[in-house]
């Protein structure tokens, strides 16, 4: 009899289909839980790790605030404005760099004359010249430079002084840009000493373009022919004396050879070698010198403005910048000039102070052979801060300027380019003395490089400015002699037809911009003047402004007004106007200025 099986039980079937589990980072990646030959790597655990926890701000207690003295006043509610809206910032317009001007005493009447030439004291004949000490005079001394000024009553709002000079009004040695012991003659062209090396600056500098200037040896090194012994020429022992002459730089001291730092550029008359940082080197063939009754020319060339500003920026570049761009298209609004001066009293002749460019420590390493353990260690970590100087130099005072160098002339005889690279010298490159008001990166105008002469016990030498050189080269004949034109090229009236020049090379010097054209000093000499007479102007009128915005009804409206209240300003003795700004650019008032007569 068969027996009946009974079906086997199925399995119960699920109320819910099961989800799928969420993966972690674990999972994602399939790395297993129990670490294998195969996988050494696993992790020891799977627990997934709990979010960083944010760290509280800890305050201090109340006992603890008010233990320290911190006001522990609660504040009040702020304004539900505040919080809901986002306050937008106001935007401060750039303010603008202003000289800063000083409240003197009123000028008394003798202000308002031409300042007096310095007194000359003879002491010794040289070469057919009577040179003289100068005296009752101020002269530049450290951290401070000196300037002419004068009372002018067209400039109330510049405190009444402008900016002039002393006679005689040429371009010539500067009585206050030179050492004490400089003797000068009457016009102030040729200079000795009988001291050790001193140098003396011209009143004039180049800032851009190509000028030449010549120097007349008057008492030097003899002649090989007018030998009289055998002593060597660079001898200290003769008669003659020495003469050292360049380019240098308002940081320069006048009381060194020119080339004995790195603020100038020297020849020397031993040997005919050139120096800087005081390390000669051979310049002219051997045997050969500077002797007295040499005519010797400079020429100097520097790049435009606009080239140095890149160079000193940072942003100068030797692939883009492949030309000097000595004549550029005009801009159109050129660098501004900030002079703070302020007017002082020295011996009944006003003069305007204001703070001179000190040296830099970068340059002043230059002159040491071997740099201290603490230069040393500087430069195992910057190895860009031992490259030689260069326009890209991370120090901005070893930075030099593309496309320029001094090349020299003897007797009008071109002998080559002793000096390329110079340094540069717009702020930043040149830094404001450490003193109590100076403000740095400001250039005054006189910034760049003059013509320079050291003499040594009983050397002397003349300068030449132009526009009649004694021995003229090739290039400034052209530039400013023949202009290519016959006495019959005349139109029906009489009057010179502007034609083009007949000789090749004339024509293109004409083509040429100013600055490309090599020009004599006395033409910058010019140009100088003309540049203090604007920025005075500029100076005034601005200051004007500041006046009107303050006091409108002391500036006046229109002309008459303006000159009924200059007018009663002068009779009120010149009063401070309470309430003005101050003109360095932040604000504040005019600074006073006491000083006791000396």
């Amino acid at each position: 009899m068969a027996t009946e099986t009974s079906p086997r039980p199925r399995s119960a079937t699920p109320s819910t289909i099961p989800q799928k589990r969420p993966m972690n980072l674990d999972d994602e990646q399939h790395v297993p839980a129990v670490s294998s030959p195969l996988n050494p790597d696993a992790p020891t655990s799977r627990a997934r790790k709990a979010p960083a926890r944010e760290q509280r701000e800890k305050k201090e207690s109340l006992k603890k605030r008010e233990a320290k003295g911190v006001d522990t006043t609660r504040s009040s509610t702020p304004d539900a404005q505040t919080n809901t809206k986002k306050s937008k910032k106001v935007e401060k317009p750039p303010d603008v760099i202003r000289p800063v001007r000083y409240y003197t005493k009123p000028p008394s009447p003798s202000d308002f004359d031409a300042p007096r030439q310095p007194v000359f004291n003879p002491i010794l004949t040289k070469a057919n010249r009577d040179f003289n000490e100068c005296f009752e005079h101020i002269s530049n001394k450290k951290s401070f430079r000196y300037t002419n000024c004068i009372a002018d009553p067209g400039f109330p709002s510049s405190r009444w002084f402008r900016q002039t000079d002393a006679e005689p009004f040429e371009p010539r040695f500067s009585f206050q840009e030179a050492s004490s012991h400089i003797l000068f003659d009457s016009a102030g062209r040729s200079i000795t000493t009988e001291k050790g090396f001193r140098m003396a600056r011209a009143n004039v500098c180049a800032r851009e373009g190509r000028w030449y200037y010549e120097c007349k040896i008057l008492s030097g090194v003899k002649p090989p022919a007018h030998e009289t012994s055998l002593l060597p020429q660079d001898s200290s022992s003769t008669d003659g004396g020495h003469v050292r002459l360049g380019w240098a730089r308002r940081e320069a001291n006048l009381d060194t050879p020119v080339g004995f730092d790195a603020y100038s550029y020297g020849l020397r008359d031993v040997s005919g070698q050139k120096i800087h940082l005081s390390r000669p080197k051979d310049f002219l063939p051997s045997n050969e010198s500077f002797c007295e009754g040499d005519i010797i020319g400079l020429e100097l060339t520097l790049p435009s403005l606009a080239l140095h500003r890149k160079v000193v920026e940072g942003s100068y570049n030797k692939a883009v910048d492949v030309s000097d761009d000595l004549d550029p298209h005009p801009a159109a609004e050129a660098p501004d000039f900030v002079r703070d001066r302020v007017p002082i009293r020295y011996k009944g002749v006003v003069y305007f102070e204001q703070f001179e460019y000190s040296s830099s420590k970068d340059l002043e390493d230059l002159m040491n052979p071997a740099p201290s353990l603490s230069n040393a260690a500087v430069a195992a970590k910057d190895a860009a801060a031992t490259a030689p100087p260069n326009p890209n130099h991370p120090s901005i005072a070893l930075r030099t300027l593309p496309f320029s160098s001094i090349k020299i002339y003897k007797n009008g005889k071109l002998l080559g380019t002793p000096f390329t690279d110079l340094f540069a010298f717009l702020p930043p490159a040149s830094k404001a003395a450490t003193q109590q008001g100076a403000r740095d990166g400001l250039d005054d105008g006189m910034l760049g490089y003059f013509p320079a002469i050291s003499v040594f016990r009983g050397g002397a030498a003349e300068i030449n400015f132009g526009p009649e050189f004694w021995c003229p080269p090739s290039d400034l004949a052209t530039a400013e002699g023949d202009d290519g034109q016959d006495a019959d090229d005349n139109d029906m009236n009489g009057s010179a037809i502007a034609l083009a020049p007949k000789d090749p090379k004339t024509r293109r010097q004409h083509s040429q911009g100013k600055n490309s054209r090599l020009r004599g000093m006395g033409e910058r000499y010019i140009e100088q003047i003309a540049e203090d007479i604007v920025y005075d102007l500029v100076d005034e009128v601005d200051f004007w402004m500041l006046d009107a915005i303050e006091n409108p009804d002391a500036a006046g409206t229109d002309g008459a007004s303006t000159h009924k209240a200059q007018s009663a300003s002068t009779a009120a003795g010149m009063e401070a106007v309470e309430g003005l700004t101050q003109l360095g650019g932040g604000g504040g008032e005019i600074k006073e200025i006491v000083q006791e007569e000396e």
